[in-house]
């Protein structure tokens, strides 16, 4: 489980997150959505210690993660793989290197066969296969975003955390890696936060929604909740969104 309690955030005057209270509960898939610039990616950076709220916990399975030392901080981040917006890929590495980065610098005495097959294995789960030597300038998106997501993978996490995963993406591709996080999270059993603006992958991912609107969550419920809502403020996102899609 990970609890956001009444986290504060701002930079310089900006006043980003001013109170979320947040309970994503394990093995559930919650999409955190809101327009551009209220903080999603803020917020799930606290979850793996990257931000520290100005005032508030932010706790994974009962440990404050705001209050971790550099060492505590390491073994807790072994839970979570995270997807980057942009894939954050290495251009100098091939697929495998770029995979496997993770368990390198863990020193974890895996050998070089050892991290061979396993970098086989996710590149199977994200249905690349034989991708290991071609470097980032020869994959498109969609495929960045799939080897991306297999370097979040290869550490067996039990937190997902995936920050506008089909951003850039056209619809086709966009459902295809939505289909991907709904098999990995059945899978494997994976708690998984999808931060997003695309109303498709809520209707395609999600088990609960948090909608993000003036730096608090205004909204927490099901999918067919907020569809159904008559609020002004979430008709409002949505019919905008849907536009933009």
């Amino acid at each position: 489980m990970i609890e956001i309690i009444d986290i504060y955030k701002s930079f310089g005057d900006n006043k980003v997150l001013r109170g979320i209270n947040l309970v994503i509960d394990t093995g559930e898939t919650i999409v955190i959505i809101g327009r551009s610039g209220c903080g999603k990616s803020v917020l799930i950076k606290h979850i793996v210690g990257l931000l520290i709220p100005d005032s508030g916990n932010v706790k994974v399975q009962g440990q404050i993660v705001n209050e971790m030392n550099q060492k505590e901080l390491y073994h807790i981040r072994k839970r979570f793989g995270f997807l980057f917006q942009g894939a954050a890929l290495f251009d100098s590495m091939t697929v495998e290197e770029n995979i496997s980065l993770p368990l390198v610098e863990s020193r974890n005495g895996y050998s070089s066969s050892e991290i061979s097959k396993l970098v086989e294995e996710k590149l199977e789960m994200v249905n690349l296969p034989g991708a290991q030597n071609l470097k980032p300038a020869e994959l498109s998106g969609g495929m960045k975003k799939r080897v991306g997501l297999a370097r979040a993978l290869i550490t067996n996490p039990d937190y997902i955390l995936y920050d506008e995963p089909t951003t850039g993406l056209d619809p086709i591709m966009s459902d295809s890696i939505d289909t991907l996080i709904k098999e990995l999270t059945d899978k494997l059993n994976v708690t998984s936060v999808v931060v997003t603006h695309d109303m498709y992958s809520v209707k395609n991912v999600a088990h609960k929604v948090a909608m993000m609107h003036e730096g608090k969550i205004y909204f927490i419920g099901s999918q067919e909740k907020l569809i159904n809502s008559d609020d002004k403020v979430i008709q409002e996102f949505i019919k905008r969104t849907e536009v933009k899609s």
